[in-house]
């Protein structure tokens, strides 16, 4: 048995120079400067001010909230977090100037920083950090509910017998990384329907103008790869679906299996049923998958729609539904897209799920606590969140390779945020020494020198 060469309890004293934490955070301040998240913020924000701001711009103001938010903060003081580095971060604003730039983004400019976080979108994308956008991309929305522990504007009783917010959150879907990209938000009351068509569509139009230009569906776009809209049932309207079709998406949005699908379903002859497939693309045990269209009036829908049932075997314990029946239960989506194996479709519906995911990761980034007791407030808080997520996106995306560039975020604070390191002058430079014994060091200094050397935009 080995035992342990410290012996005695470690000396602890006060006196060492030069060391500062958090070393990680400081790439994705980078990130804020090279994508021009920042600089825009500031010029759209610049409007408000009498005389130009000469210490802390509010741009730079925002960015850090956004930095420190990707960083595990959940309130306006844990800015404190970056201040207390000045030798590392530079001068960062007060909790009273952070307060003040928030203030200052009504409607209208909320609307600008949307617009310069799609810009610092095209931006990281042309630098390498976006995805194979030759195959289409997927957007996914789904709702939810964000708990208020006090008394703050708009928070409302929700439909989990709750209290607070019920936000809608659209999310690019990107297997690859372990976030996704954070596209658009709409705060809600915590009252707000689920399938409520209106904000679906303004929650979808603010996810499209989110993408890079080159990305966005048009209408007159030949048939070939677009912009599909996964949703689950609270997506299933017709106003959302036709919503869709203008703008040149495709969907694939969860359907209630009511009494008229049902007895569809139950009609459906044995020979008519296909196994169903794994995301792997394995068989799905005890999982079948069969086409409907033809049976259910589907006149209200787009042109096109397919309607596609699952029949599937509980797992053991589970309580069927009233609509279940012969000891299946049943689940059912439409969509708009042509041709396709029956499986491959239902697998890429069934990949919505990923969206759980993200709010989950995004609940550690921002979303679990809405700080603020003004509603307009909080709405800016949202959007920081979400800039937050794209970082990290960002970050793991452009600057690092397998583990760490899949990690969660928790994780990604572990090991690439948080990292202590000594700053050092040399010469006419600063030099920041990580510790070599750190198993991911060497990983965190080659980010730093991927994000430097990167084709960003002129």
């Amino acid at each position: 048995m080995k035992s342990n060469r410290r012996t005695g309890r470690v000396k602890v004293s006060a006196d060492g120079t030069g060391l500062v934490s958090r070393a990680g955070a400081l790439l994705l301040r980078e990130l804020t400067v090279d994508t021009g998240l920042a600089a825009g913020w500031t010029t759209a924000l610049l409007d408000t001010y009498k005389t130009v701001p000469t210490r802390h711009a509010p741009g730079r103001v925002l960015a850090d909230l956004a930095v420190m938010i990707a960083d595990g903060g959940d309130a306006l003081t844990h800015l404190a977090t970056l201040r207390d580095q000045s030798k590392l971060f530079g001068a960062v604003a007060s909790e009273p100037t952070a307060w003040r730039a928030v203030d200052r983004v009504d409607d209208a400019h909320l609307s600008e920083l949307r617009a310069v976080r799609a810009t610092a979108r095209e931006r990281a994308w042309a630098a390498g950090a976006g995805p194979d956008v030759s195959t289409g991309l997927v957007i996914d929305l789904d709702a939810t509910i964000t708990i208020a522990h006090s008394e703050k504007v708009n928070a409302a009783k929700t439909w989990k017998k709750t209290f607070g917010f019920h936000p809608l959150l659209a999310y690019l879907d990107r297997p690859e990384v372990a976030g996704g990209e954070a596209l658009a938000g709409l705060l809600r009351p915590g009252n707000a329907g689920s399938n409520t068509a209106a904000d679906h569509v303004t929650v979808i139009d603010m996810a499209l103008a989110a993408l890079p230009a080159a990305a966005r569906p048009h209408p007159n776009d030949p048939p070939g790869p677009t912009v599909l809209v996964r949703t689950d049932a609270a997506g299933a309207t017709h106003g959302f679906a036709a919503a869709l079709r203008q703008r040149g998406c495709g969907f694939s949005v969860g359907f209630a299996v009511d009494q008229p699908v049902q007895a569809a379903v139950l009609a459906v002859p044995a020979a008519g049923w296909t196994p169903a497939y794994d995301i792997d693309g394995d068989l799905r045990d005890g999982a079948w998958i069969a086409e409907i269209t033809d049976c259910v009036d589907l006149t209200a829908w787009p042109e096109g729609s397919r309607l596609i049932v699952r029949r599937e075997r509980p797992h053991p314990g589970a309580q069927l539904r009233f609509t279940d029946a012969d000891g299946h239960r049943f689940t059912a989506f439409l969509t708009d897209t042509r041709g396709g194996q029956l499986a491959d479709l239902e697998v890429r519906h069934r990949s919505h799920a990923r969206v759980e995911d993200r709010i989950r990761t995004g609940k550690a980034t921002g979303l679990r606590n809405l700080p603020c007791k003004g509603y307009d407030q909080n709405r800016v808080w949202l959007e920081l969140s979400l800039a937050a997520a794209d970082l990290l996106t960002w970050a793991q995306a452009l600057c690092f390779d397998g583990a760490l560039a899949r990690c969660e975020p928790a994780a990604f604070r572990y090991r690439v945020g948080h990292v202590a390191a000594r700053l050092v002058r040399t010469g006419r430079s600063w030099r920041l020494r990580l510790d070599r014994d750190w198993p991911w060091a060497v990983q965190l200094a080659t980010a730093f020198n991927r994000l430097r050397a990167a084709p960003w935009p002129a």
